[in-house]
């Protein structure tokens, strides 16, 4: 790596994705899966779903994960705001992996922002096709 803190990035949006932060906030409060989803009154496919990126929750439902996990809005979105500690520096993670899970992060997001581009592309050749 190249030495620099990246402690206050680890859950930016070029980082973590919103999933990553959820189940990093849901960890935080000592809750699992089942139990947050019980508490939010949803599925636990849906609450997986959240977590692995397939699916985005209603408005209603991020400000109830906000209250329950104790950080805010905004950092559950984007993660800047009041959110979770990154991990510590306890936790020795050879630098090698740190290096392999950080580009694993970026790979990710750069699929996320590719997919939504798509998406883009997709309505536009639509609206051609219509229009033709």
């Amino acid at each position: 790596m190249d030495g620099t803190d990246n402690s206050n990035d680890w859950f930016s949006e070029d980082h973590a994705t919103f999933g990553d932060r959820l189940a990093a906030a849901r960890e935080a409060q000592g809750l699992d899966q089942k139990d947050l989803a019980k508490r939010l009154g949803v599925k636990l496919a849906t609450l997986r779903n959240w977590e692995e990126d397939l699916a985005e929750p209603r408005a209603n439902k991020l400000q109830m994960l906000s209250g329950l996990l104790s950080v805010s809005l905004s950092w559950l979105m984007t993660g800047e705001g009041d959110g979770v500690e990154p991990p510590g520096e306890a936790v020795d993670i050879p630098e090698d992996v740190t290096a392999v899970l950080a580009e694993m992060r970026s790979l990710k997001t750069q699929c996320a922002r590719t997919a939504d581009r798509l998406g883009l592309l997709e309505k536009r050749l639509r609206s051609a096709m219509r229009e033709a």
